[in-house]
């Protein structure tokens, strides 16, 4: 598990909280226009339905637009989050799901657990040098054969780069180095996505789905 506390939680904790409000308005419907997104997450789903019947966590659940998304696909998925603003909006918005106030570097899940953990633009702020022990720590909980869908801003064929997000200080990610970390910490590459910036983002995204060996 990653050590707790590092000084870049609290940072990025309250500076969610403080506009949690106006995050929520902004992506409640946000993959309402994205097709490509919701076709990488349905697909997700599917591998973990086939797999059986075990839980899902959202790693860095926000205001839980995701989890419930989730959910709709049919996975008993429950989010954990740093910031408490978003877990009251996340409680308030969807009383029939789960969402606990945690870390994603140290998820109160056993061993083995989970049949999948999604990390949607999580590990965005992760210092570049702390971001292996949370990698590891999605390894620990899910089950052998159980995938992780991780997605991140993707940097265009630069190294890993910090730049201006909107809240506290985030960093995009080379997606081959995303796959190399991910591969070092247990997983195999199932597939990836890339997509080129719509009207109104700056930025390429991309999302690796990974299985854990």
């Amino acid at each position: 598990m990653a050590d707790e506390p590092s000084p870049y939680l609290t940072a990025t904790a309250t500076a969610y909280d403080a506009v949690a409000d106006l995050y929520t308005d902004l992506v409640r419907d946000s993959l309402d226009g994205l097709p490509l997104d919701r076709a990488i997450v349905a697909a997700f789903a599917d591998l973990v339905r086939a797999d059986g019947p075990r839980p899902v966590v959202e790693a860095g659940c926000g205001p839980g637009h995701m989890t419930a998304h989730l959910r709709d696909l049919g996975l008993d998925a429950s989010g954990v989050d740093l910031s408490p603003a978003f877990i009251e909006i996340a409680r308030r918005d969807h009383p029939g799901l789960r969402f606990e106030l945690g870390s994603m570097g140290a998820l109160d899940v056993r061993d083995g657990s989970l049949g999948g953990l999604l990390s949607w633009y999580s590990i965005i702020h992760t210092p570049p040098q702390e971001l292996p022990p949370y990698l590891t720590e999605f390894r620990r909980v899910l089950a052998p054969g159980g995938h992780l869908l991780i997605g991140f801003f993707e940097s265009e064929g630069e190294p890993v780069t910090e730049f201006d997000h909107r809240v506290t200080a985030a960093y995009r990610w080379p997606i081959d180095e995303m796959a190399d970390l991910l591969r070092k910490e247990g997983f195999t590459e199932v597939a990836r996505m890339l997509r080129e910036p719509l009207e109104g983002e700056r930025f390429r995204r991309g999302h690796l789905l990974m299985r854990a060996v």
